[in-house]
């Protein structure tokens, strides 16, 4: 899973359930889910990172 916040990434491995940090990541400032949110494959991107995005969608 990758997280971006702005220019900020933050990728979080696999693994049982979502620990606190993993969902903090994920909410945005009103409490829902950051968009955009894709899933590639085995890899969630949430938020938007151009590189990233590039990176896991080519």
């Amino acid at each position: 899973m990758i997280v971006a916040k702005g220019k900020k990434l933050s990728e979080f491995e696999p693994g049982g359930k979502a620990g606190a940090d993993v969902v903090e990541a994920m909410l945005g400032p009103t409490g829902n889910l950051r968009a955009p949110t894709i899933r590639s494959g085995k890899t969630v991107l949430v938020g938007f990172n151009e590189d990233a995005f590039a990176e896991s969608l080519l």
